[in-house]
């Protein structure tokens, strides 16, 4: 395959898994400055934007507002939601994937690409500026579900839908990772948690699991290891090995030359085998690091893979 339609499919995954995720930890952090008045909304804002990337002052300055001046939820929601200008933005994220799905489209099905590119078209025409919270996430989420939907069932399991499904997983753990961060910077209580697990469609997958069972350490154990649930970062690091062996079978009878695929085996097998009380310690640290874990992989696969470099800037862990 060109390294040129590999990088695409790669981004495709990534930038509508961003958006999709991005939209879910919005969700999250407005629910909670809704439903709890003694919530700081000023410092919610500030880890906010940590947790996405972002410098308080470098906000301050995109938003054009004075540098001791308090970012509220209004501001936070421009720059992470509406702002095509803004790398970290949903909308960018969207136009993105759309630019990536241009230069692979000799390869897309006609329905991937009609789905990608309408939803793209509602950001120039003003409509998904028109929608607010809690719609415009809900929406997000409806049409990464269909790009999601529409691939899975029109793409053949070629190199090119590993490196798309490749894309997703390693984008899926990093937003997963964050959306932890930002619940344990938060409150962290049984209702903040529980309303993390249902912006991830986890709410009624955990209770079963956990027959009932609420609490914040089984919350985050579900979130971070669970090997059935599609949205735990065991899951999508496991399905994100399982991509690269597929991309060059057989290539080593022992260990791995692929740096990609041994950065992520690593921080897999750290996760499930390490005590849970270990890592729950300090959830926005571990997480901060598996982050790091998921920009190295990236930089591996695009030196190994890609001739190019497709990405909007995005500044994927807090230095």
């Amino acid at each position: 395959m060109l390294s040129r339609i590999a990088e695409s499919m790669f981004w495709i995954g990534r930038y509508v898994e961003r958006a999709e995720d991005t939209a879910r930890i919005l969700d999250v952090q407005t629910q909670l400055l809704l439903e709890d008045a003694g919530v700081d909304e000023s410092q919610t804002c500030r880890d906010l934007l940590l947790i996405m990337g972002l410098e308080p002052d470098d906000a301050a300055v995109q938003l054009g507002v004075a540098l001791s001046a308090k970012v509220d939820i209004d501001q936070v929601l421009r720059l992470l939601a509406y702002d095509m200008s803004s790398p970290t933005s949903i909308a960018a994220a969207i136009a993105a994937a759309r630019e990536s799905a241009r230069r692979a489209r000799e390869i897309l099905s006609v329905p991937l690409w009609e789905v990608i590119n309408t939803t793209y078209l509602s950001i120039p025409s003003g409509r998904f500026d028109g929608l607010r919270p809690p719609y415009v996430f809900q929406w997000v989420r409806e049409r990464a579900a269909l790009i999601n939907g529409t691939a899975d069932a029109t793409m053949t399991r070629d190199e090119g839908w590993h490196f798309l499904m490749l894309g997703r997983c390693l984008e899926r753990a990093d937003m997963t990772s964050r959306l932890i961060a930002a619940t344990s910077l938060s409150s962290g209580s049984v209702a903040q948690w529980a309303s993390t697990l249902r912006a991830c469609g986890a709410y009624e997958a955990f209770l079963r699991t956990y027959r009932g069972m609420e609490t914040e350490r089984a919350a985050a154990e579900f979130l971070l290891l669970d090997r059935l649930f599609p949205r735990s970062v065991v899951f999508a690091l496991n399905r994100a090995e399982q991509c690269l062996d597929e991309m060059e079978p057989g290539s080593a009878r022992a260990g791995f030359q692929d740096e990609a695929h041994r950065l992520i085996g690593r921080t897999r097998a750290e996760l499930e085998y390490r005590s849970l009380a270990d890592v729950v310690a300090d959830l926005p640290e571990e997480m901060e690091m598996l982050q790091r874990t998921c920009a190295a992989a990236t930089a591996a696969i695009s030196r190994k893979y890609f001739a190019g470099a497709e990405a909007v800037s995005w500044k994927g862990v807090r230095q």
